[in-house]
C-alpha cells in the first residue's frame, strides 16, 4: 500500500448530506453526514461482488454505569432478540435466506454491529439496523433469559478459563480509577442486578444517529447506498443527552503484583505497562516492538525463552495502542513442565532489561515493518477487514490516518524503539499476574 497524502476538499451539500470525496489513496473512501448526525463512510472496492455494512455505536464497557457492568455487551446481545417489526426470528430468516452473515461485539469503548451479504443485498442491512437503532423491544422475559446466557459465557470464557482470569486481576489493578479495570462482560456480581429498566435507559442515551457511525465497504455505488440510508436513517431521532467518561488515571508509582490459584496445566507469568495510546508519537515503535518481541517463532521471546532456554512453552506480547484513552503493553508466557515460575519471570525480565539498553538491529526492524505492512496491504482482500480498519481510526478521531499510518511506521528508527522501551518498561511502571496451578485436594 502506498500513502498519499490527503488533498484539500470542498464541502458540497446534497439533499440531506454533506458529501466528502477523497482522492485515491489506500482506499477511496467518500464520507456523509446526515442532518440529525450519523456519519457513513463508503469504500468503494470491487474486487469481488460482496459488501458488508457495519454501524458502530460509540459507547462500550467504558460506558457501563457504576454497579451495572456488563450492562454494554448484555444490550448487544438484546439486540438480536427483536424489535416491534422484525422479531428474532424474521431477522435470522433475512439475513440466511439472502446468504448472508451477521455478527457483533462489544469492546472498552465501541460496540459493532455488521453483516455481510452478496453486495446486490447488503440494501437489508439498511433497514434492519435503522430498525434496530429505535425500536428495540426489550421485553422482561427475553431480559432475564439472556443475562442468563451472558452469565453462563462469562463462567466458560473468563471463570473457567485461567489465563483470561488472571488478565481480569492485572487490569484490575493496572487501572485503579478508570473504567478500563473492568472486564467487558462485566462481574457476575453485577450481571444478576441488571434490569430492563437499566438496558432501556442505556439504549436510549447512546444508541443514537449522532453517537453512531455506519461503515460500508465492497462492490456498491457510493451515492446509491447513501441514498439509502439517508431515507431509512434521517428520521431516527436525536438520543437523550450523555455524559461522556473523562477520567484520568494517575500515573503509577510503584511496580504492583497480583497471584490467580487455578485450575490450570502449567504455571503463567504475564507482564503489563502501562503506555500511550494513538497518535501518540511512541505509538508507532510500541506498536513495531510488539513484532519484534513476538512475531513469530523466530521473535525475540519465543526464540529466548523457548528454543535456548526452554523455560517456557509459549511466549507472546499484545500493545492495545489504539483505545481511546489509557493502554497496556502485555506480555506473556506459559512456564514448560518442572520450570520454576520464579526462574520463568527473572528470564522474562532479562529479555526486557535487553530491549531497553541494546541498541536493535536494523534486520529486526525491517523485518518486523515487512510484517506489519503485509498484514496491512492483505487486509484489503477482506471487506469485512478493510470495513473495520477505517472504522477504527474513525472512532479514535478520523478515519483519514488510516492512509498515513505506513507511512509513520516506516519512519520509526531504531532509536525510537529504544527509548520508548526505556520510558515504559520499568519496574514502577509494571504490574505482573502469575497463575499458580492449583493442587491436588486443594479447594
Amino acid at each position: 500500500m502506498v500513502c498519499i497524502p490527503v488533498k484539500r476538499f470542498v464541502c458540497i451539500v446534497v439533499a440531506a448530506f454533506i458529501i466528502i470525496p477523497l482522492s485515491a489513496s489506500a482506499a477511496e473512501v467518500r464520507e456523509y453526514r446526515l442532518e440529525n448526525g450519523l456519519k457513513v463512510l463508503v469504500i468503494e472496492e470491487h474486487k469481488a461482488p460482496v459488501a458488508t455494512f457495519q454501524i458502530w455505536y460509540r459507547t462500550g464497557s467504558r460506558n457501563d454505569p457504576a454497579g451495572k457492568t456488563g450492562l454494554s455487551h448484555l444490550l448487544e446481545h438484546m439486540m438480536f432478540r427483536g424489535t416491534r417489526d422484525c422479531s428474532s426470528a424474521d431477522f435470522a430468516r433475512i439475513i440466511q435466506m439472502n446468504s448472508g452473515e451477521d455478527n457483533a461485539y462489544t469492546t472498552d469503548d465501541y460496540t459493532v454491529y455488521y453483516q455481510v451479504f452478496p453486495s446486490e443485498k447488503v440494501f437489508l442491512s439498511i433497514g434492519l439496523e435503522a430498525d434496530r437503532m429505535r425500536n428495540l423491544l426489550l421485553s422482561p422475559d427475553n431480559v432475564e433469559a439472556e443475562k442468563h446466557v451472558v452469565m453462563e459465557e462469562r463462567r466458560l470464557e473468563h471463570e473457567d478459563d485461567p489465563h483470561v482470569a488472571l488478565f481480569d486481576e492485572v487490569r484490575a489493578i493496572a487501572f485503579k480509577v478508570h473504567p478500563y479495570r473492568r472486564p467487558v462482560i462485566g462481574w457476575m456480581s453485577d450481571l444478576k442486578t441488571i434490569e430492563r429498566g437499566d438496558l432501556a435507559s442505556y439504549y436510549r442515551t447512546w444508541y443514537a444517529p449522532e453517537n453512531a457511525f455506519v461503515v460500508v465497504a465492497g462492490d456498491v455505488r457510493p451515492d446509491e447506498i447513501a441514498g439509502r440510508i439517508e431515507k431509512a436513517f434521517a428520521s431516527v431521532p436525536s438520543g437523550a443527552p450523555r455524559i461522556p467518561v473523562g477520567t484520568d488515571e494517575p500515573i503509577q508509582e510503584g511496580a504492583r503484583r497480583v497471584s490467580l490459584k487455578r485450575e490450570a496445566e502449567t504455571q503463567y507469568v504475564l507482564r503489563a505497562y502501562h503506555t500511550p495510546v494513538f497518535p501518540d508519537e511512541d505509538y508507532f515503535a510500541l506498536d513495531i516492538l510488539q513484532y519484534i518481541l513476538a512475531g513469530g517463532k523466530s521473535s525475540r521471546l519465543y526464540r529466548s525463552l523457548v528454543y535456548e532456554k526452554k523455560v517456557a512453552l509459549e511466549a507472546d506480547a499484545e500493545y492495545i495502542g489504539l483505545s481511546r484513552d489509557s493502554s497496556l503493553f502485555l506480555i506473556d508466557a506459559k512456564a514448560a513442565p518442572g520450570t520454576d515460575i520464579r526462574k520463568l519471570e527473572t528470564a522474562l525480565g532479562a529479555e526486557i532489561e535487553i530491549i531497553r539498553t541494546v541498541p536493535l538491529s536494523e534486520y529486526e526492524i525491517t523485518k518486523a515493518r515487512n510484517q506489519i505492512e503485509a498484514d496491512y496491504v492483505t487486509g484489503k482482500d477482506s471487506v469485512e477487514t478493510l470495513a473495520e480498519r477505517y472504522a477504527v481510526f474513525e472512532m479514535l478521531g478520523d478515519w483519514r490516518h488510516a492512509n498515513r499510518y505506513l507511512e509513520r511506521i516506516r519512519q520509526v528508527t531504531p532509536g525510537d524503539i529504544m527509548k520508548a522501551a526505556e520510558r515504559y518498561f520499568t519496574d514502577d511502571n509494571s504490574i505482573t499476574g502469575i497463575l499458580i496451578p492449583r493442587e491436588n485436594g486443594q479447594p
